[in-house]
């Protein structure tokens, strides 16, 4: 059987790498776009082949591979089945709007959509988008194989929603994968695209022009931060690749010419002799890349510091969320202030070269002041990069559950939207406060950086402006200065970029902090 795999993206958080920035290393064949790779179908692309099926991958960051150009490959190339993939409620219309099209282009090809929105939405997507014929629940590895070969018998399907006639049947739900070792690695040839490394801003802010690419070790998240959604789709559970997988994955890499990788991981940091034997390995095999990962600072994994720093760990990011213990306690983040400080100063020591915070504003009973602390504690941490992100709520998450409770939301009427808490728990400070109070952070935490920490901060810029023109670095020192205008339908949050539940027949997850493709109206990384 043949089938196309379509990742759809939201046409905001992508950008096609700026004129003059090319360079020898690019084929003229080959599109450059400022995004992380949709590891989702590049993961589910060879695993559907070992069933002997034909598989077509596009991604809609591609001039050449929009609604009009995917339904003339539909006509030309017949497939048996089209699956989309789309990562959130701010790709959905896209989404739709693409069922639509190729369901018109070829009324009798079964659509199937995946991914973390349609896994926590399958029921109420199939009563809105009547273009779908079905929806795949969690990971796509068994499920969509199993899929293909059960057109005729969808009840068998566990973990499929579906439509059977006017009624939308739910299947009985498919057990997360335990053995993530016998699936073979993502296919990363077959699209012709090269994903360029940048950092999560609204300008061009290339960091490198080294070939780049994600990869996924681990799956899942078992803390229950009321912001993040992950440990319902994963049932609470962390699952990880041995070693010995992982490094061969990283040496076929190596061997490709890739030389920064970026671990998607929701927890990296989690298991100890985990890391130390991938590290280990990364030194003994001489691999080439450098790479970056995102964790907690209460890990006990985070004594592999030096280890890391060794292996030629480079980037990483800490879900810092907050400078007051307050507030830490009402997201439950089960962490202290001393780790967080601790967590920090140990990476740096250790030479990873960028330490990223991520920090939120907004949350359910902080104060003005606890947001002033905040930027307090960042100005004391030693970060080199730093996002304040309002906080903002979705569906599957603890504190969606809370607002239902508490009739702030109503889940049959809003379950396709997402709010900013400011703008409707009355716990949380009104959006016009916040946002001046993180003005107002703002500028003193880069007067801080200029004064306190020229060097560093000199660094930085310099960085930024080894591919980036003076206009647009210029406007990325003033992106957290600028008037935004207060909406319910804000751009995508943070805590949504490209989250997923390992290989979704949507998207595998590339981090919930992801540092490409983040909240560009809600943040700001300086």
């Amino acid at each position: 059987m043949k089938i196309f795999l379509i990742y759809v993206r939201d046409e905001d958080f992508y950008q096609m790498l700026p004129p003059g920035l090319g360079g020898s290393r690019f084929d003229p064949e080959r599109v450059q776009v400022m995004a992380f790779p949709p590891i989702g179908i590049e993961t589910l692309a060879p695993a559907v082949r070992e069933h002997g099926h034909e598989v077509r991958m596009f991604d809609t960051c591609h001039p050449e591979m929009k609604e009009e150009h995917i339904a003339a490959a539909v006509l030309e190339d017949k497939p048996d089945v089209v699956a989309l993939s789309f990562l959130s409620t701010t790709s959905y219309p896209a989404t739709k709007s693409m069922a639509r099209r190729l369901k018109r282009t070829s009324p009798d090809t079964p659509i199937i959509l995946g991914g973390v929105f349609a896994t926590m939405n399958a029921k109420e997507i199939l009563a809105d988008c009547p273009y779908s014929d079905a929806v795949g629940k969690g990971e796509g590895e068994e499920l969509l194989p199993d899929y293909m070969a059960n057109l005729g018998n969808l009840g068998d399907v566990a973990g499929l929603a579906w439509r059977s006639g006017e009624e939308i049947v739910e299947n009985a739900p498919r057990p997360i994968l335990r053995d993530l070792d016998k699936f073979p690695y993502p296919d990363r040839k077959s699209l012709p695209i090269d994903y360029i490394e940048s950092m999560p801003l609204d300008v061009p802010a290339v960091l490198s022009l080294d070939r780049f690419c994600t990869m996924q070790t681990s799956r899942g998240c078992p803390y229950p931060c009321i912001y993040c959604d992950i440990p319902a789709l994963a049932d609470g559970k962390w699952r990880h690749r041995s070693p010995e997988h992982v490094l061969g994955e990283m040496q076929q890499l190596s061997d490709a010419g890739y030389r920064s990788i970026y671990l998607t991981d929701d927890h990296f940091l989690l298991k100890r002799k985990r890391i130390q034997a991938i590290c280990e390995g990364i030194i003994d095999r001489k691999l080439k890349f450098r790479w970056g990962c995102e964790g907690r600072v209460d890990s006990v994994a985070v004594e592999e510091l030096p280890l890391m720093g060794k292996a030629n760990c480079g980037f990483l990011a800490f879900g810092i969320e907050a400078g007051t213990q307050k507030v830490l306690d009402r997201l439950k983040k089960r962490q202290s202030l001393a780790q967080i400080e601790h967590a920090v100063s140990e990476a740096k020591r250790h030479g990873v070269a960028t330490a990223h915070g991520f920090f939120l504003v907004g949350s359910p009973d902080e104060t003005e002041e606890d947001i002033v602390e905040s930027f307090r504690f960042a100005a004391r941490l030693k970060l080199d990069t730093f996002g304040f992100n309002r906080l903002c709520v979705y569906r599957g998450t603890p504190l969606w559950k809370e607002y239902v409770e508490r009739g702030i939301i109503d889940d049959e009427r809003d379950w396709y939207k997402w709010f900013k808490c400011s703008d409707i728990d009355p716990t949380v400070l009104p959006s016009e406060v916040v946002n001046h109070a993180r003005q107002r952070g703002y500028m003193k935490l880069f007067l801080h950086r200029i004064f306190r920490r020229p060097v560093q901060t000199f660094k930085l810029l310099r960085t930024f402006g080894r591919h980036m023109s003076k206009r647009d670095l210029l406007t990325l020192l003033w992106s957290p200065f600028r008037k935004r205008q207060l909406t319910l339908t804000p751009a995508l949050p943070e805590r949504m970029i490209e989250q997923g539940l390992g290989a979704p027949i949507g998207q595998v997850a590339a981090g919930s902090r992801a540092p490409i493709e983040q909240a560009a109206a809600e943040s700001s990384t300086v």
